[in-house]
């Protein structure tokens, strides 16, 4: 079957009258019975019945149409991508990132690049991590910046850099002497917790769960920044990335690593079917070098 063919059969079968067909294609009544005689004329066999007005799916036309959906599902798919290509521009990155880059890691990184290549255009969005997959095997971004992530089916993970969960407490906050401290010398501190949701969250909780340290959890939020800024108000302590603990400045809050050491990635996404060109590949490589600069801090 020619692809025309599969659209009007899918047409007629899913909206069951060769009227509607013609209006969902935007084509004449007559323009979609000509397509189906030939499509019937070449499989040797009919694919509808007329029964009082209606058109009815013979049993050649009901396993047929399995995938033909498929086939037609990925039309509308490749559709959707040639339109985002065309919107793209040659000179355009379009990158999306979790929440936590968001504050200061990727507004450095793109000022700094754009310091030497002025005639670069960014479009900057902030989504969460399963955001970022869809919006990239829809050709809505072009790259995406992430937390330990975990590879998608048509996605491929470059890993940038390795950080490290560190616990940030009120200045005058004294847990001690040296600068790292232990998961059990937190038990009893009044605790800011981190939703369980993404990648990041998962791993925390885990090794929260594996600690067996019971903390005294006064707030819960899911924003690893108001975390922060709560802590600098002297309500609790916390356990964050480090990408947000050294965001915004850090002189209002003390960081302490974090014993045994819990660590994570920071990976750029792209789409496999869309992989980054020339233009992106130069960013993802100042890009690199911002994240490990600014984990290093």
């Amino acid at each position: 079957m020619r692809l025309r063919q599969i659209e009007v059969f899918h047409a007629i079968y899913t909206s069951g009258t060769m009227t509607n067909a013609a209006r969902l294609l935007n084509v004449s009544q007559p323009s979609v019975s000509k397509v189906l005689a030939h499509a019937e004329q070449q499989l040797g066999y009919p694919l509808f019945e007329r029964v009082r007005g209606k058109l009815v799916p013979t049993p050649e036309a009901d396993r047929l149409f399995g995938l033909v959906s498929n086939v037609y599902d990925h039309v509308e798919q490749l559709r959707h991508v040639a339109e985002n290509l065309r919107a793209s521009d040659a000179g355009k990155i379009r990158i999306a990132a979790t929440p936590a880059f968001g504050v200061d890691l990727l507004p450095t990184a793109v000022a700094s690049y754009l310091a030497d290549r002025e005639d670069t255009v960014f479009e900057i969005e902030t989504l969460h991590h399963d955001e970022i997959g869809a919006a990239l095997l829809e050709s809505r971004i072009d790259i995406g910046l992430a937390f330990d992530s975990v590879t998608l089916p048509g996605l491929t993970s470059e890993t940038l850099a390795s950080g490290e969960f560190v616990v940030i407490t009120p200045p005058d906050l004294d847990l001690g002497p040296g600068d790292s401290v232990s998961i059990d010398a937190l038990a009893g501190q009044p605790f800011i917790g981190l939703s369980a949701r993404g990648p990041l969250g998962g791993l925390l909780t885990s090794y929260i769960d594996n600690s067996h340290v019971s903390f005294e959890q006064v707030v819960y939020t899911e924003t690893y920044h108001i975390a922060k800024a709560l802590v600098a108000r002297g309500t609790g302590i916390s356990i964050v990335d480090t990408i947000t603990a050294n965001s915004g400045g850090a002189d209002d809050v003390r960081t302490w690593a974090l014993e045994p050491p819990l660590h994570y990635s920071i990976d750029v996404l792209s789409s496999d079917s869309m992989p980054p060109s020339l233009l992106c590949r130069r960013f993802i490589e100042h890009l690199g070098h911002v994240v490990r600069e600014f984990v290093a801090r």
